[in-house]
């Protein structure tokens, strides 16, 4: 392998790390998201708690965010992608919160296809060059 051929796989290697980093931190935010929506349904006590979930979970998640999105712009070389990426990673985790959460079934045929959009989309923006 050449100088320059290893120079390249490291770039290849270092994106698809920012990559995965991007999708863990993207899937931690929609989770923190999705509590900071949700936390009122499945625990009473957080009813009448708006300001507590906007300050627990929100702050923490612009974080993730934030990381999340300067890593896919970093791995993608694009904020198109980027933004497409985080959507498609938001309607994985949704749906699995919501199930494991509420117990709101994700079996129905809208839902799966809407989850098969977004694991299209998700390949689309991670593996098609």
């Amino acid at each position: 392998m050449g100088k320059w051929s290893k120079i390249g796989s490291q770039k290849k290697a270092k994106a698809r790390l920012k990559l995965a980093l991007a999708c863990i931190l993207f899937s931690i935010g929609h989770v923190l998201i999705w509590f900071q929506f949700n936390a009122r349904y499945v625990w009473e006590w957080w009813a009448e708690k708006p300001l507590y979930a906007i300050l627990l979970f929100g702050m923490p998640a612009t974080v993730t965010f934030y990381y999340a999105w300067d890593y896919a712009v970093q791995a993608l070389n694009a904020v198109w992608s980027a933004r497409l990426l985080t959507f498609g990673v938001s309607f994985l985790t949704f749906p699995l919160m919501t199930y494991i959460m509420l117990k709101e079934s994700m079996f129905t045929p809208k839902t799966l296809s809407c989850i098969a959009l977004a694991i299209c989309i998700v390949c689309i923006q991670a593996f098609w060059k």
